[in-house]
């Protein structure tokens, strides 16, 4: 295959090269279905199958009666998945650089006053569990 194929639209072609996913990188098998439908699902091969080599992204769409839309909603999941992966690891990126901004920070006054209180309580706690015991 040399590019994308025809019936994917500018749209979704112009999304699929925003992501990074070049043509030869995904390989497309049409195969037969599985379920209900008789002798017309084990005679055709509507079900999509498309694996995005790099990514190890799987993609099987088998919604509709006719391979061709089968085909185009194969391309937009795989589209949605690579995205979905891609804003999940921006998101994780981004969360981990303000976990290490919290921690870095300085503690306020009162969260200070706080924590001294519960040390101390927890001391408290502990020395009344030393003594006592040997009568």
């Amino acid at each position: 295959m040399t590019g994308f194929p025809d019936m994917v639209g500018a749209a979704l072609r112009q999304r699929l090269v925003s992501l990074g996913v070049r043509p030869e990188e995904v390989e497309e098998r049409f195969v037969r279905g599985a379920g209900a439908g008789g002798q017309k699902i084990n005679k055709t091969s509507s079900t999509v199958a498309l694996r995005h080599r790099p990514s190890g992204v799987e993609v099987r769409i088998q919604d509709e009666r006719s391979q061709t839309q089968n085909r185009l909603l194969a391309w937009t999941v795989l589209a949605d998945k690579l995205e979905r992966r891609r804003t999940e690891a921006a998101d994780a990126v981004q969360a981990a650089r303000e976990l290490a901004r919290r921690q870095r920070r300085q503690k306020s006054r009162g969260q200070k006053a706080r924590m001294i209180a519960g040390k101390r309580h927890r001391a408290r706690i502990k020395s009344a569990r030393r003594g006592g015991f040997d009568e």
